[in-house]
């Protein structure tokens, strides 16, 4: 993959104006507005919330409930738009446009490309709510449906957890990326969010208009990631308890953070295809085992069955899930979908950008089912596997481990009823560990691409700065107020980027309509 400095649409300015704004020196190559704004932002954010932690969590529970219960209307259809949007175009004659021109080759097989998707993509957050969501959801059942109607509860649970990593999560990331890798490789713009702007606005996207744009991304993809990695330290914590006794206490949360940071600064440096490909390729390897293992040592007839009964239900309850009107379940709305479209908003930079980086080569149409498509139904089986093993438990043997457990003990829980408990849930640890590093060494990745003004080569010690910043502000959100902390900031991020989004969509159509007439 090579990075394209000049347009081909005989706007030969596009790829060197956002460079004009670089500051070069000490070994530094930084887009000033964007890399000093946001650095700012983000470090005023953890002093102010170390120094006023009651007040902080305070502020950031009421912003999560405002945020969820005001605007949710805006974020189910926005969402709902998303997905029909890549449909619409993955299967329209824009389909056939390929990313880096008509003779461009893919850099990466399929299944290196899939490894990058899925470790950057719902890696921790599959390990954590894959066992939780289709249990909880069915013991409380979205729709107003009645918990004691086991069979239909069931069927509701499990669809509105897969509802929550299907179409609609993969439907956002592919827009951000479909932008950026279209708008980089085909006309040579900087690989950063404001490039996909430009049809609409022109070279205003080079001024301060773009900054705006850039600066919010790079805040959405901090608390976004400090998000998912707080998830995945409060996950370890639990099973390092769980297995060895070791205290699950915010203090063991934060030092998981910083040494997991630590590992996470050595794949840094190695860079894209040293690092994060190899520890993506190694995750999905791992994941893949553990999928087997539970689907063998499991009850494999009953998770065969419910992967089909699951993908035909996720379809049945599809349109009701995606409906806020005349909703009687407000509160699994507004705490679990609404929530979910706005964390899949703010982690939409950062994947998006991603997907990106890596997609240089493939038609619009294959970028589309490899994004949406494949990743939907991996989410189903995964689902369908560890969630289906756990209702077995539940709902035959009787079994409460799931069900009365903290949502961190969930996997634990179920591969209790499981041969090779110890073991299992040991290398379990180590695989969210891994999934842990990945998104914190990729994440890093993107943010210093956009703070770096679109360059894929900027300066190794860029890269280290944002992955420590990323580590201090997830920290600092765990203090300030725990997950219910992480998580508000996440939904006052998407908030805004959702409009964002929106005119992504509207500059792409162009773009690719453009592009298809030439």
């Amino acid at each position: 993959m090579t990075e394209h400095n000049t347009a081909d649409n005989g706007d030969s300015d596009i790829g060197h104006t956002i460079g004009e704004h670089n500051v070069r020196g000490f070994g530094l190559d930084i887009h000033n507005p964007v890399f000093v704004v946001s650095a700012l932002l983000a470090v005023a954010l953890v002093v102010g919330t170390l120094l006023f932690r009651e007040t902080a969590t305070t502020a950031f529970s009421d912003l999560r409930v405002w945020a969820t219960t005001t605007f949710d209307w805006f974020f189910i259809i926005a969402s709902n738009l998303f997905v029909i949007f890549c449909f619409a175009v993955a299967f329209s004659r824009l389909g056939h446009v390929r990313l880096g021109g008509n003779e461009a080759l893919p850099k990466y097989t399929y299944p290196a490309w899939l490894a990058m998707l899925f470790a950057a993509g719902v890696g921790i957050g599959l390990m954590f709510f894959g066992v939780l969501e289709p249990v909880t959801h069915s013991l409380n059942p979205p729709l107003g449906i009645d918990p004691s109607d086991t069979a239909t509860a069931t069927a509701a649970g499990m669809a509105a957890a897969i509802n929550h990593w299907g179409l609609h999560a993969w439907a956002i990331y592919a827009v951000v990326g479909l932008s950026l890798a279209f708008f980089s490789f085909n006309h040579g713009m900087p690989l950063t969010l404001r490039s996909a702007f430009y049809p609409l606005f022109g070279k205003a996207v080079w001024g301060p208009l773009g900054h705006v744009v850039d600066t919010v991304a790079v805040l959405a993809t901090l608390f976004g990631l400090a998000t998912s990695l707080g998830y995945g330290a409060e996950q370890v914590a639990a099973g390092l308890h769980y297995l060895f006794g070791l205290p699950a206490s915010t203090t063991t949360k934060i030092l998981l953070i910083l040494f997991i940071i630590s590992i996470a600064l050595g794949s840094v440096v190695a860079g894209l295809d040293k690092g994060v490909k190899r520890l993506s390729e190694l995750n999905l390897s791992m994941a893949a085992a553990l999928l087997l293992f539970v689907l063998i040592a499991g009850p494999t007839v009953v998770i065969l069955r419910t992967i089909l009964e699951s993908a035909v239900n996720y379809v049945y309850y599809l349109p009701q899930l995606s409906n806020w009107v005349g909703r009687s379940d407000l509160a699994f709305l507004h705490g679990w979908t609404t929530f979910y479209w706005a964390w899949w908003i703010a982690w939409s930079p950062f994947v998006g950008m991603f997907i990106a980086r890596v997609s240089y080569g493939r038609t619009v149409r294959e970028f589309m089912i490899w994004v949406l498509i494949v990743p939907t139904i991996i989410s189903i089986v995964w689902m369908s596997t560890f969630g289906g093993t756990a209702l077995e438990q539940l709902l035959t043997d009787g079994y409460r481990g799931v069900a009365d457990s903290v949502p961190e003990l969930a996997l634990f829980k179920m591969l209790e009823g499981l041969p090779f408990t110890n073991v299992v849930s040991a290398l379990s640890i180590l695989l969210i560990a891994l999934f842990f590093v990945t998104s914190a060494d990729s994440g890093s990745l993107v943010i210093d691409t956009i703070t770096a003004g679109g360059k894929m080569d900027a300066p190794v010690r860029q890269r280290v700065f944002w992955c420590l910043l990323t580590g201090l502000l997830a920290v600092a959100l765990l203090l300030g107020g725990g997950m219910s902390s992480l998580q508000a900031m996440t939904i006052s991020i998407g908030l805004p980027f959702c409009v964002v989004l929106l005119m992504m969509c509207v500059g792409l159509i162009k773009g690719l309509y453009d592009e298809n007439r030439q």
